[in-house]
């Protein structure tokens, strides 16, 4: 699936990994290991994507969106809580690199 994100579409476009928990009336799966999520992030981010994220677990590291060129913090995510807010417009506020996308300047509520 990477590999054709990659040649299909492209580096930029943002990827989810998103973890299972067994609730309501899917009680006889189990949830999904943080492993496997840090697994499949590990592996999307050597491959060359540039947004890959995890979801539905709280790991705020790979949650949040990073600067492809400095790596410093553009959106840092608690959950669904926005923590930091680095982008004017669309461009790194740390060294101006343009990031794919439309965004505010000021993080949403």
């Amino acid at each position: 699936m990477i590999d054709w994100i990659l040649t299909e579409i492209g580096c930029d476009v943002p990827i989810h990994f998103t973890a299972f928990h067994p609730d309501l009336q899917v009680r006889d799966i189990s949830a999904t290991p943080h492993e496997v999520l840090l697994l499949a992030y590990e592996t999307a981010m050597q491959s060359g994507l540039n947004h890959v994220y995890i979801g539905n677990a709280h790991d705020v590291a790979r949650q949040s969106t990073y600067c492809p060129k400095c790596q410093k913090p553009l959106i840092q995510r608690d959950w669904h809580q926005i923590t930091d807010y680095n982008l004017d417009l669309n461009r790194c506020r740390q060294c101006d690199t343009l990031i794919p996308g439309r965004f505010e300047m000021e993080a949403g509520r």
